[in-house]
C-alpha cells in the first residue's frame, strides 16, 4: 500500500505539471489560471451543496432509527473529492468532480465497502463494542 501511495505522491504531480504546462502552451496562462480558478470555485460550490445533502441524509436515516452507511460514505466520498479540487491541476480536478457527482461517485463507494470488508474479513479492521 505504501508503495502505491509513494507512486501517486511522485507520479501524480509531475503529470499535473506537465498537464499544466501544455495548458499554459496551448491556452495561453490566463486562460489556464482562470481555469484552475474557476474549477475551483465550481468544486467548492459543488462539494458545499453535496456535503449539505449528504448530512440531511444522514440526519433522517438516523431520526428513522436507521443505520447511515451509505450516507457516511457519500460523506467520505465528498470530503476526498473536495480536498483533492483544492490542489491545482486537471486531474486531481477530474478526480474530485468524480468523487462530487453522485452518478460517478457510485464506483468509488463500491470499491470502499470491498476495501474495508476485506480488511475487516482479515482482521486488520476490529470493532469493539462496550
Amino acid at each position: 500500500m505504501f508503495r502505491i501511495l509513494l507512486l501517486f505522491i511522485i507520479i501524480v504531480p509531475a503529470l499535473e505539471i506537465a498537464l499544466l504546462l501544455l495548458s499554459g502552451r496551448t491556452l495561453g496562462l490566463i486562460p489556464t489560471v482562470l481555469l484552475i480558478i474557476g474549477t475551483g470555485i465550481l468544486g467548492a460550490w459543488l462539494a458545499r451543496k453535496e456535503g449539505a445533502e449528504t448530512i440531511q441524509k444522514v440526519n433522517r436515516q438516523m431520526q428513522t432509527g436507521q443505520m447511515p452507511g451509505d450516507a457516511i460514505l457519500d460523506g467520505l466520498c465528498i470530503l476526498v473529492g473536495g480536498i483533492v479540487l483544492l490542489t491545482p491541476g486537471f486531474i486531481t480536478d477530474a478526480v474530485g468532480f468524480l468523487l462530487l457527482i453522485p452518478a460517478t461517485r457510485k464506483p468509488f463507494k463500491r470499491w470502499i465497502k470491498k476495501f474495508l470488508e476485506r480488511r475487516i474479513n482479515n482482521g486488520q479492521f476490529m470493532f469493539i463494542r462496550r
